[in-house]
């Protein structure tokens, strides 16, 4: 790679890191996971960054390779033990803009986010991103048409999920 492209890439992972972050702490429930994960898609990026082509936006060709390393990897992971998570028993100190109510609602919805399959994970992902159907259609590979029907099917399922 030269050094020319080499710059590029730094630069744009630099400006939208805060989407592998993202696409890390919803595949990841520690701080470990989430920087190997983390890791393993920055060096996926790296791999791919010759062959990107231009044809979308590096943000929208960035949640993608992200999203299919994240499956990937926690496809892989569903076949290790599972281990105690060490940050739901860490304690925070309170602070004035420490909403708790806001944080368990969160906490919730995270929960009932990584009950979800693979792809409705990351359909969720991308509609919190505030992504048009479009975008999320496009980043992942589905029609813009299934990608509305999977999205009001995953509200139904996340309903029954969180009442139940």
């Amino acid at each position: 790679m030269t050094q020319e492209l080499e710059h590029q890439f730094v630069t744009e992972l630099e400006q939208n890191q805060n989407i592998v972050h993202k696409v890390c702490s919803l595949y990841t429930n520690n701080r470990d996971a989430h920087n190997d994960l983390f890791q393993e898609i920055t060096i996926q990026l790296w791999k791919a960054y010759p062959k990107f082509r231009g044809d979308s936006k590096f943000s929208t060709w960035m949640y993608r390779v992200a999203l299919n390393t994240a499956i990937t990897l926690y496809r892989k992971s569903k076949k290790q033990p599972k281990t105690q998570d060490f940050d739901s028993v860490v304690y925070r100190i309170q602070s004035e803009e420490y909403d708790p109510t806001e944080q368990q609602q969160i906490n919730l919805m995270y929960a009932a986010v990584k009950q979800l399959g693979d792809i409705d994970k990351a359909l969720v992902f991308l509609y919190l991103e505030d992504k048009n159907y479009k975008e999320i259609a496009e980043t992942l590979g589905i029609s813009e048409v299934n990608a509305r029907v999977k999205m009001n099917r995953i509200k139904t399922k996340l309903k029954a999920i969180l009442n139940p």
